[in-house]
Order: C-alpha cells, then sequence, then structure tokens
C-alpha cells in the first residue's frame, strides 16, 4: 500500500524546479543523515534533472546541512557498535559515494579493532578460546565474514592461529 503524500517520481516540470529539489533533499535529511553520492542517487530516481541535483546538494553541502565527513563517522560508529568490521565498513560507505580520505579517517578515528574482534568473537562463541583447528577456522570465517582482517582476526583468536594458512 502506499503512503499519501509521497511520490516515487516527479513530473517533468517539478524536476528542473531548484525549490523543488532542495525541499526533497531537506525532506530525506530530515529523516536521517545521507551522504552525497546516495542523497544524489535517491533523488536521481525520483526523477530530478542531474546538474539541478548536482548544484543543490553543493549548496546543502556548503550550509553545513550534508557532510560526507559526519555521516562516515556516524556510519562507522553504528556499524562497529553492530559488531561489523573495517573492512565491511568501507565497502559499504564506498557503494555510498564517500571519499576514500573520510571513510580512512573515521576508521581510524580512536577504535581499536583488535579489542572489537574479540569482543564481537566473545559475543558469538563465549568467552573461551578455541582449541581445536575446526573450530578455530569456523570463527576466522565468521569473524571474516563481518569484514574484520587477518591481524584483527589472529588477535581475537589467539597469537597460535594463523588464518593465511
Amino acid at each position: 500500500m502506499r503512503r499519501l503524500g509521497r511520490r516515487s517520481r516527479v513530473t517533468a516540470e517539478e524536476s528542473r524546479n531548484p525549490d523543488r529539489v532542495r525541499a526533497s533533499a531537506i525532506a530525506l535529511l530530515a529523516r536521517r543523515d545521507f551522504a552525497s553520492g546516495e542523497l544524489l542517487q535517491k533523488l536521481k530516481q525520483q526523477g530530478y534533472d542531474n546538474d539541478l541535483l548536482k548544484e543543490s546538494l553543493d549548496e546543502l553541502v556548503a550550509e553545513g546541512m550534508l557532510n560526507d565527513a559526519r555521516y562516515a563517522e556516524h556510519f562507522v560508529s553504528y556499524h562497529a557498535d553492530r559488531g561489523e568490521g573495517p573492512l565491511r565498513i568501507q565497502a559499504e560507505l564506498k557503494e555510498f559515494g564517500v571519499a576514500s580520505d573520510l571513510i580512512q579517517s573515521a576508521l581510524d578515528a580512536g577504535l581499536d579493532w583488535k579489542a572489537r574482534a574479540r569482543d564481537v568473537r566473545i559475543r558469538r562463541f563465549g568467552a573461551d578460546i578455541p582449541e581445536t583447528w575446526s573450530e578455530k577456522a569456523k570463527q576466522a570465517r565468521f569473524l571474516q565474514y563481518r569484514g574484520f582482517s587477518g591481524d584483527q582476526i589472529r588477535e581475537a583468536l589467539g597469537p597460535d592461529f594463523d588464518p593465511d594458512c
């Protein structure tokens, strides 16, 4: 069922109206924060003119309403709290069009990824270090799927584990 007041596409006249583009962008930003690339794609899907979109988004960036660095910091914090690792978070942020330098600075912002990997492992499998290689491999695959690097996985599983073997 479609919600009242929401439209998936705009008319040709509305797609070239700068006030309408800005109002749609602000309405989306009022619900949640967006990366500029993600917001651009969402508004393109609604049918807005591409050149007008870029111009409007540049204005929102200049006004501080749209900030990719802030978005990346919040995204990293939220997803790290959910147990996701830096490699997975980085890939998702790249999909949203966030610049690599902003992603890296958000990932380096004081989070101890090795401790996070250990905490995620303990939450899922318990505090005991796995003793068999099959159990270590199972836990390593889980952490790898979550987006943790080999060093972080080694730290989480104990010093004698080498996931590269």
